[in-house]
């Protein structure tokens, strides 16, 4: 059976090897599968993609933190196969400059867009911890679509925005940062897949991993070419997707006991939160002997 990997443009690695290409794998549009119903962001994290990758819609993934987090938390057995290193440059949340909100603690009560479900809850959860508030405090508006407008229109009052969308936003109005991620988490990429999947089939997975280390390198010393596959397909800014892909870090690497006790401390905070119904343990779904497919 063909293995198929799931794709959409937030993990630029694998949005980037999609479009060079990879021999005898069918490339799964995330963006293209049935979403479901849409969780109440208040009460819930969405499982949407890593549900599919249960029910037979791909057979790996990249992401950001949050997703295996709530796959987990379902049931499901994921396993972690790689991280890239920090890429605390990709994001921040921010405010519009005139805005009356001057500290995090003035969140309390106020509206904040983010893409629920993605590493945008995990910063904002972070951060809201910082000043010793919760996810009740706030009113999160899961925004995946509009939010550059929602946040410039002032119907929400803050963002957790992402490069290169944030660089749309700068050149049309002042904002200020609340909070950065670089001191807040790592924000790293990362990849996984179902347990059965890394284990019956070790060699296709060598196969995969290697294919993106590669194609990872060429992004490196290709960032303009990598950016015209991106504003082409996706839209937007060839120089701000440039940028973005400029100062993000390439490569995969084993996964740390760093990112798990980090992964354990998110995922602990989702439950106290009520974002997610059970404690998970982060370390179930990591499989050492994994670590020698980034490491050779």
């Amino acid at each position: 059976m063909t293995t198929r990997v799931g794709y959409f443009p937030q993990n630029n690695s694998l949005w980037v090897l999609r479009h060079r290409g990879l021999p005898d794998v069918e490339w799964v549009n995330l963006r293209s599968l049935p979403t479901g119903e849409r969780v109440d962001p208040t009460r819930a994290l969405p499982s949407v993609h890593s549900d599919h990758l249960f029910d037979g819609g791909y057979d790996f993934i990249g992401t950001g933190a949050t997703p295996p987090v709530t796959a987990q938390a379902k049931g499901h057995d994921v396993v972690y196969v790689a991280i890239s290193e920090p890429r605390i440059e990709n994001g921040r949340l921010v405010v519009l400059d005139d805005s009356p909100i001057r500290s995090l603690t003035d969140l309390k009560g106020k509206r904040i867009a983010l893409g629920h479900g993605s590493w945008q809850t995990t910063l904002l959860l972070l951060a809201l911890e910082r000043v010793g508030l919760g996810w009740s405090d706030i009113v999160p508006v899961d925004a995946y679509g509009d939010a550059a407008e929602l946040f410039l229109s002032g119907e929400v009052d803050a963002w957790v925005g992402s490069y290169p969308y944030l660089t749309g936003v700068e050149q049309r109005a002042s904002v200020r940062e609340l909070v950065a991620t670089d001191g807040l988490f790592s924000h790293r990429s990362l990849w996984f897949t179902r347990r059965d999947f890394a284990l019956e089939q070790p060699e296709e997975l060598a196969r995969i991993v290697s294919a993106l280390q590669e194609s990872d390198e060429w992004t490196r010393q290709n960032p303009r070419a990598a950016a015209e596959l991106f504003a082409k397909d996706d839209g937007g800014d060839l120089d701000a997707w440039e940028h973005a892909l400029r100062t993000r870090p390439w490569g995969l690497h084993p996964i740390s006991e760093e990112f798990v006790a980090e992964q354990q401390h998110v995922a602990d905070l989702f439950h106290a939160n009520g974002l997610i119904e059970k404690r998970i343990t982060v370390t179930d779904a990591v499989l050492p002997e994994l670590g020698k497919l980034v490491t050779g």
